[in-house]
């Protein structure tokens, strides 16, 4: 394995802007963007879109399909076939 190619691999601060949440985990995500955390050092922060807090599936706020109406519906309007 060459030096140097590897990526740093270091304590990075995740943030969901959305839900107001951050996590601190080790990661080879790179920001120039800093933030202070709990324990008073400051970390690099890469701002995600959706995060467990934000998630549906993770929230209970996903939307099942009902697929049970959805049939019922196309054989009310359609009808069955009359051959």
């Amino acid at each position: 394995m060459q030096q140097d190619k590897q990526p740093e691999y270091r304590p990075v601060v995740f943030r969901d802007r959305a839900a107001g949440f951050a996590f601190l985990t080790r990661s080879t995500a790179s920001s120039d963007q800093t933030i202070e955390w709990d324990d008073g050092e400051t970390y690099p922060v890469v701002d995600v879109e959706i995060s467990s807090e934000s998630h549906p599936f993770y929230t209970g706020k996903a939307r099942t399909v009902d697929t049970e109406g959805r049939v019922a519906r196309f054989q009310r309007r359609y009808g069955e076939d009359e051959a």
